[in-house]
């Protein structure tokens, strides 16, 4: 009798061995997903009592089934879902046979929901796709399938559901298996099941229906058991991401994280990216002690024979089979945030263990992915898919997603936010004559015709301003330097992209070989003038603090900022400090207007020459001791001049 009694342990043991198999659910509205996975659990018995009591009680007050069980509020547990009758989050369910363990992502089939079905395809190793008997193949079956390719699903079953209600008619249902074939011909996925089932009935879902003797497959859950997914894995190119460098003693260094793919030996030979340096592994560690070797997914550490310096975000691999070691790339992209995509945002990228940032080149082109068609945009909207060219600041140490879903995949955060606002799949490296930033024929014409390939927009966009130049004027000791430097300091504390003009500063280089004679004092402003003008044109915007005591001068300084290209804009905006003369007096720490009523400092405005008072300044500012800079900035926004 001892013999004969369950072994806890052994039927633990057994249990841990089993195979896991991912899959995901997917399908138009009410084509029975939900349904379907309920009446799996249902009738392979693998819902407790209390589960059965509430399902019968609940299938009676907000079930959709007639008098029948509804099997699907098993998955749809959001109140949304219960009073529509449809999936709108990932539902996951567990649950094991005596051959196999699975996971089960339930997911929505509604296109707006189309990031969740990518969150729960993302780890799948098959895909459950559902049309409803009467209607066939229609639009949202094809997106289902085209984003199962896309996300690189090896293993498709096409559930052909609701069968009873065309009397489980064999025609109907090969008539649909034909559509499906003519349309994956141009799509990546070589393992297709076709099965014909009733959810609500439980044909074909764990038993073999007597109502189809003209069906001589396996039934769904047969299918499950017995699909085989470990060769999907990729055993051969290994791939060690390097999460975190353990030191516990000094006398061990251990290189832990997961393997993405291939297998790591003890005593085999690795190198590490993107140092390029060797060593032979000398022991690995897993949760259940040392080990010989560590494959995926298992997690691990392993020690080197030799010191090498390796970093979280680096990878191990094997010296003749290595990664792409690139910064540009091709990718497929799908758009997951709420808020349009900004093209000119430096994104974080997230590359298994490696974290950089990166920008966004060039969209290739937008899949609709109802029907397959290319377009061109400028930017993604919520649940777009599209294929871009990505640069970013580090190199990425990656394979194609085609090939390697671990080292193909990433995620883009927004640096604000730090929301998760995209997922890619990188296609391959871009060689250098199809990189986006090199010159056209028709770039190079432009580039003769009018200078930038950057256009005013593009700035504003990146900058978040306006390029203009505030002109402060203003008798010597107005306070003018005061209020321009602290504006400056106020546009740099916001993010603005500023220069600060003044007349020390351009005398002492610029403009040194010049005096202070009208005629030079022109000259000198003109060449300011033209920086300024520079510097707008760039975006920046440029503040100036000089006395400009001419009117005439002041005009041909507006004059020159205000480039005949851009007429309907005004760069130029004139503040004039204004101040009497015995306040000027009182502030001015360098005695210069005591010089220049002894004569020793000659062109003195206010002194010995006049200072004219602008007849149209854009803002006037009364002179005072303690100056803010709130005025003009609200000036600014006004003007358009400041972006939110």
């Amino acid at each position: 009798m001892a013999t004969e009694k369950l072994n806890i342990k052994e039927f633990l043991d057994q249990d841990q061995k089993k195979d896991l198999l991912r899959l995901l659910t997917a399908g138009s509205v009410d084509d029975g997903k939900s349904t379907l996975i309920g009446r799996l659990l249902f009738d392979s018995k693998k819902l407790y009592e209390d589960q059965l009591a509430a399902l019968e009680r609940d299938s009676k007050r907000e079930g959709h089934a007639g008098e029948e069980i509804d099997y699907a509020l098993l998955l749809d547990g959001l109140k949304a879902e219960r009073e529509q009758g449809i999936t709108i989050d990932v539902a996951y369910r567990y649950f094991s046979t005596s051959k196999r363990k699975f996971i089960i992502a339930d997911t929505p089939g509604h296109e707006q929901y189309t990031r969740n079905m990518i969150t729960g395809g993302s780890t799948a190793n098959l895909a459950i796709l559902l049309a409803d008997a009467r209607k066939g193949v229609i639009t949202q079956t094809k997106r289902h399938t085209f984003l199962a390719s896309l996300l690189g699903i090896k293993h498709v079953v096409l559930c052909v559901n609701k069968m009873d209600l065309v009397d489980f008619s064999e025609e109907r249902f090969n008539e649909i298996c034909q559509e499906y074939k003519d349309f994956t011909t141009t799509l990546d996925i070589p393992d297709i099941t076709f099965i014909p089932v009733s959810a609500l009935k439980g044909d074909n879902v764990v038993d073999l229906s007597e109502r189809t003797p003209w069906y001589h497959g396996k039934s769904l859950l047969e299918h499950l058991e017995g699909v085989h997914v470990a060769s999907d894995r990729n055993f051969e190119d290994l791939r060690f991401p390097v999460q975190y460098v353990i030191r516990p003693t000094l006398d061990y260094r251990g290189f832990a994280g997961k393997v993405a793919s291939g297998v790591l030996k003890v005593g085999q030979e690795v190198m590490a990216l993107p140092s390029g340096k060797k060593s032979k592994v000398q022991s690995i560690l897993t949760s259940d002690g040392p080990v010989q070797q560590a494959f995926p997914p298992q997690s691990a550490s392993f020690t080197l024979e030799d010191e090498i310096d390796i970093s979280r975000g680096e990878m191990v691999v094997y010296p003749h089979n290595q990664p792409k070691v690139e910064r540009h790339f091709e990718t497929m992209l799908v758009w997951m945030d709420e808020k349009p995509m900004d093209p000119y945002t430096q994104f974080y990228i997230k590359h298994n263990t490696h974290a950089t940032k990166a920008r966004i080149d060039q969209i290739r082109y937008k899949v609709d992915v109802n029907t397959l068609e290319r377009s061109e945009i400028d930017r993604f909207e919520l649940n777009e898919i599209g294929r871009v060219v990505m640069t970013t600041t580090k190199p990425l140490l990656f394979d194609p997603y085609q090939k390697n879903r671990q080292t193909g995949s990433f995620i883009l955060i927004d640096p604000v936010s730090h929301n998760t606002v995209a997922v890619g799949m990188i296609i391959d490296k871009v060689s250098s004559d199809r990189l986006p930033s090199r010159i056209t024929d028709q770039e190079k014409e432009h580039i003769v015709k009018s200078g930038s390939l950057i256009n005013k927009l593009e700035r504003e966009k990146r900058y978040g301003q306006k390029g203009a130049t505030i002109w402060f004027t203003g008798l010597h000791g107005s306070g003018k330097n005061q209020l321009a430097y602290s504006l400056e300091k106020e546009l740099f504390a916001q993010g603005k992209t500023v220069v600060l003009f003044d007349g020390k500063s351009v005398r002492s280089g610029l403009s040194r070989e010049l005096d202070f004679s009208p005629a030079d004092s022109a000259e000198h402003l003109r060449r300011v003038a033209h920086m300024c003008r520079m510097l707008n044109e760039q975006g920046i915007i440029t503040i100036c603090s000089f006395i400009s005591p001419d009117q005439e001068v002041r005009k041909q300084v507006a004059e020159i900022i205000n480039t005949k290209s851009d007429s309907e804009s005004n760069n130029f905006h004139l503040i004039y400090m204004k101040a009497d003369l015995d306040f000027c007096k009182k502030n001015d720490k360098y005695g210069i207007y005591q010089q220049a009523e002894d004569g020793e400092v000659k062109y003195m405005p206010g002194i010995d020459r006049d200072y004219q008072t602008p007849t149209n300044p854009n803002l006037i500012i009364e002179a005072k001791e303690d100056f803010t800079v709130e005025e003009i900035l609200s000036y600014l926004q006004l003007e358009k001049v400041l972006f939110e």
